[in-house]
């Protein structure tokens, strides 16, 4: 009689929710796991289909996404490839510049087509939200060729071959001086370097006050009427064809010289007049690296215009006065163009100030480099070749490195004199020279590595004077062991740096009166020098 029982579970079990055997849904809404699951029977076919097509749609929805976050990876290295890319497009450039090649073809920026949309529109899948579309390349190669032009284009870095004689640069100066579009293709043809830059580092300093001097034979020379109205003041050669040399004097005049080699003679070839705006006369030239052009300095007082431009190898010899007046005072003592790829001058001036002026747009802009290290007037400036530091030597008897590359003082030397001028020498680049206003020492030698240590001085006695005079200049002979210098005696003397002595190795009869300075020539055996007696003289040795 137990059979009725048994008859009514099958409809408790598929119709009845409140029953025991068949548990309500869950609250999520999730299904409830069947009793014969719970026991440990296996699953019908239809929920196994199922719970494997969801599985699968969840990974195709992963699997979505990793493509989404590859291909934004994508965009992002893209860009970083485009950068690399045009970051390598100007170095190429500057290396060609360098090299004196044809400048490299544009950017590729410019001349490829944007990669980053190829691997989006190849792929079916949906591309990524708009937003997501910010890290693409595409605006920076807009951006960047900006950097790039300026620096192939406006940057004066480059030099000329040097100039063979004064008639071929008179002719390609005069047929390009009506017409400017010309003198800018000969700028941007110009090599990026001197020929300076292409010797290589001497060590001389080993030698220094090691043996005994070796003397010259000079062969008599001879006095050419300078053409100045006044005393002199300076005398400088031309760094790219030691044929042609200036002068300057009180009377505002810059004159052109031309060497003969057959001579030994100088040819007058023309001056110029410098006068400032407000009358006043240079107070010390230099050559811009290419000898093109003549720059003069001269005073920060009332207003005066303090740096002047001239062009005395073409016909118009134009003088073109700076527009910035950097100096706050006094007279600007020294100009002297830094031995580097870049062209650059460095002013020094009575105010403690030593400016830099850089060629910045066809237009030469200043810019401090200090003001206080100097508690005195600044009378000398010159450059390391190794490096960009900058020396600066003052009447307050400091010595001070200027390191350009990271703003800061390099090193300070205190000495027993005031300090007149400063020479680097041409060959051994740690070597530099101080002139100092100590009689029988005026002449001091440094290595940039001892800083403080004085390796070798040497001097002379003066009979018509005590006083050292700061008009009388040094300069260093091409090999880099000679020293010529002005006296207050009208003589040049000589002196031999591997000499362990104090006294000049030779003292050369050359004028009347005083001698300023005496230089030496690159290619000749020559040395040209200036006095008081207002001539100019040539002086040949072996």
């Amino acid at each position: 009689m137990g059979d009725p029982p048994a008859l009514k579970r099958p409809k408790l079990e598929n119709d009845d929710h409140d029953s025991a055997y068949c548990p309500r849904p869950s609250a999520n809404g999730t299904a409830p796991v069947p009793h014969a699951a719970a026991s440990g029977a296996p699953p019908d076919d239809e929920d196994e289909d199922a719970m494997a097509e969801e599985a699968v749609v969840a990974l195709v929805a992963h699997r979505e996404r990793d493509v989404e976050r590859c291909k934004l990876k994508l965009l992002h290295y893209q860009s970083l490839l485009d950068s690399a890319e045009m970051k390598l497009a100007e170095a190429q450039a500057r290396l060609a510049r360098y090299k004196d090649r044809k400048p490299p073809p544009p950017p590729p920026s410019q001349r490829e087509p944007k990669p980053p949309p190829q691997p989006i529109q190849s792929d079916p899948k949906p591309s990524p939200p708009p937003e997501k579309k910010a890290p693409a390349p595409t605006p920076q190669p807009a951006g960047r060729p900006q950097l790039v032009i300026p620096g192939a284009n406006n940057r004066p870095a480059s030099r000329p071959e040097p100039m063979l004689g004064l008639k071929k640069a008179t002719a390609s100066s005069s047929s390009s001086s009506p017409v400017p579009p010309p003198e800018r293709s000969r700028k941007e043809d110009k090599k990026p370097k001197r020929k300076i830059q292409e010797k290589e580092h001497q060590n001389l300093i080993p030698s220094v006050k090691k043996s005994s001097a070796t003397a010259l034979k000079f062969q008599g020379g001879t006095l050419v009427s300078s053409q100045h109205k006044s005393k002199l003041r300076c005398l400088e050669l031309c760094p790219s064809n030691d044929q042609l040399v200036v002068t300057s004097a009180l009377d505002g005049l810059v004159t052109l010289w031309q060497v003969e080699p057959r001579g030994p003679s100088v040819s007058f070839r023309g001056k110029t007049d410098c006068f400032s705006p407000k009358h006043r006369w240079p107070e010390d030239i230099a050559w811009h690296p290419d000898g093109d052009k003549i720059f003069a300095v001269y005073t920060a007082d009332n207003g005066d215009s303090q740096v002047s431009m001239a062009n005395l190898i073409s016909g118009q010899r134009k003088v073109t006065f700076l527009p910035e007046k950097p100096h706050t005072k006094g007279i600007i003592n020294n100009i002297t163009f830094m031995p580097w790829s870049d062209a650059c001058f460095v002013t020094a001036g009575s105010d403690h100030a030593v400016i830099l002026w850089e060629d910045k747009d066809d237009s030469w802009k200043p810019k401090r480099v200090h003001k206080d290290l100097h508690s005195s007037a600044v009378m000398g400036v010159a450059g390391l070749q190794q490096k960009k530091t900058i020396l600066s030597v003052g009447c307050d008897k400091r010595i001070i490195g200027f390191d350009l590359s990271v703003g800061r003082t390099e090193f300070k030397n205190l000495i027993d004199s005031k300090c007149m001028s400063v020479l680097a020498n041409p060959c051994d680049f740690n070597l530099y020279m101080v002139q100092t206003g100590v009689p029988g020492r005026q002449l001091r030698l440094f290595d940039i590595r001892l800083r403080q240590t004085e390796i070798h001085a040497f001097g002379w006695k003066q009979e018509s004077s005590e006083s050292q005079s700061a008009l009388i200049n040094q300069s260093w002979s091409p090999d880099g062991w000679y020293l010529s210098s002005g006296s207050a005696d009208p003589v040049i003397h000589i002196f031999d740096i591997r000499y362990h002595g104090q006294n000049p190795c030779q003292s050369v009869q050359a004028h009347q009166k005083r001698v300023f300075k005496a230089v030496w020539h690159q290619t000749l055996p020559y040395l040209t020098s200036i006095s008081s007696d207002l001539n100019v003289g040539i002086h040949k040795y072996s």
